[in-house]
């Protein structure tokens, strides 16, 4: 494919996307979907290429979460279980377009209402949140988000943060470490379970690490410093509402 203007932008879009997720503690596997889609890249491309950028972004997230105190074993082991293994399943694993999409895309819009819906009183649901997540549903839970992530090429965080917070299983800034985790594990299982069948990365991949990289860094100092509960929760249901429309009217 030709170097265009609109592909010479690349890096400082993806770098912004995963700023702006890395702040709660997401990979921007969505976002880097969306954006691969719209400048003319195949299947082929964008799945391996979204899987290889959240686990640098991740990777980032899980650091600085943890030395911040805001992530523990215990509040992310439950979900990692079977997280990771149903990912690799869900990697090798094919659904219908035409199936999948809209069903994933209205979940997200309606765990998006219910994160906008909870933003105004996120400092009093995060008191009353549990320190830990319980282990057998969180094993459960794990399982389900770790398919569809391998499915979809996304991280599985997008998925597992606004479930945890409905439930009340941890706090806001908890549940972005744990989101962390999750989207490294599942990210690295999808993407050795497709490393043999993937034709070729593209030439830029380097550059468009190096930009997430940045963006990550950025974006998940101001989710632990800086960004409270409420705008935490405004940022996910936004997220969440941009790729819910993508799925549901892609």
């Amino acid at each position: 494919m030709p170097l265009t203007l609109e592909h010479a932008l690349l890096p400082i879009v993806f770098a912004i996307v995963a700023a702006l997720y890395a702040s709660v503690g997401q990979a921007g596997g969505t976002g880097y979907i969306a954006i691969m889609g719209l400048a003319g890249f195949g299947p082929e491309v964008i799945k391996p290429t979204a899987l290889a950028l959240n686990v640098i972004v991740a990777a980032i997230g899980c650091v600085r979460f943890a030395r911040a105190g805001l992530l523990t074993w215990r509040s992310f082991y439950p979900f990692a279980i079977l997280g990771a293994p149903f990912s690799v399943l869900g990697g090798i694993s094919d659904l219908p377009h035409g199936l999948y999409q809209p069903v994933v895309g209205i979940l997200l819009l309606v765990a998006s209402a219910l994160m906008i819906r909870s933003a105004g009183r996120a400092e009093e649901i995060d008191r009353a949140a549990a320190v830990t997540p319980p282990f057998w549903p969180s094993l459960v839970a794990g399982a389900i988000v770790g398919y569809v992530s391998g499915l979809t090429g996304v991280g599985g965080g997008i998925f597992l943060s606004p479930l945890v917070l409905a439930l009340g299983w941890i706090g806001t800034r908890q549940a972005a470490g744990v989101s962390a985790v999750f989207n490294l594990l599942n990210s690295a299982a999808a993407l050795a379970a497709i490393w043999t069948v993937i034709p070729a990365m593209p030439e830029p991949l380097p550059w468009w690490m190096l930009a997430v990289g940045i963006g990550g860094l950025l974006g998940s100092g101001l989710g632990i410093q800086f960004l409270q509960p409420k705008a935490l929760r405004y940022i996910l249901a936004g997220l969440l509402l941009a790729a819910g429309v993508r799925m549901v009217f892609a």
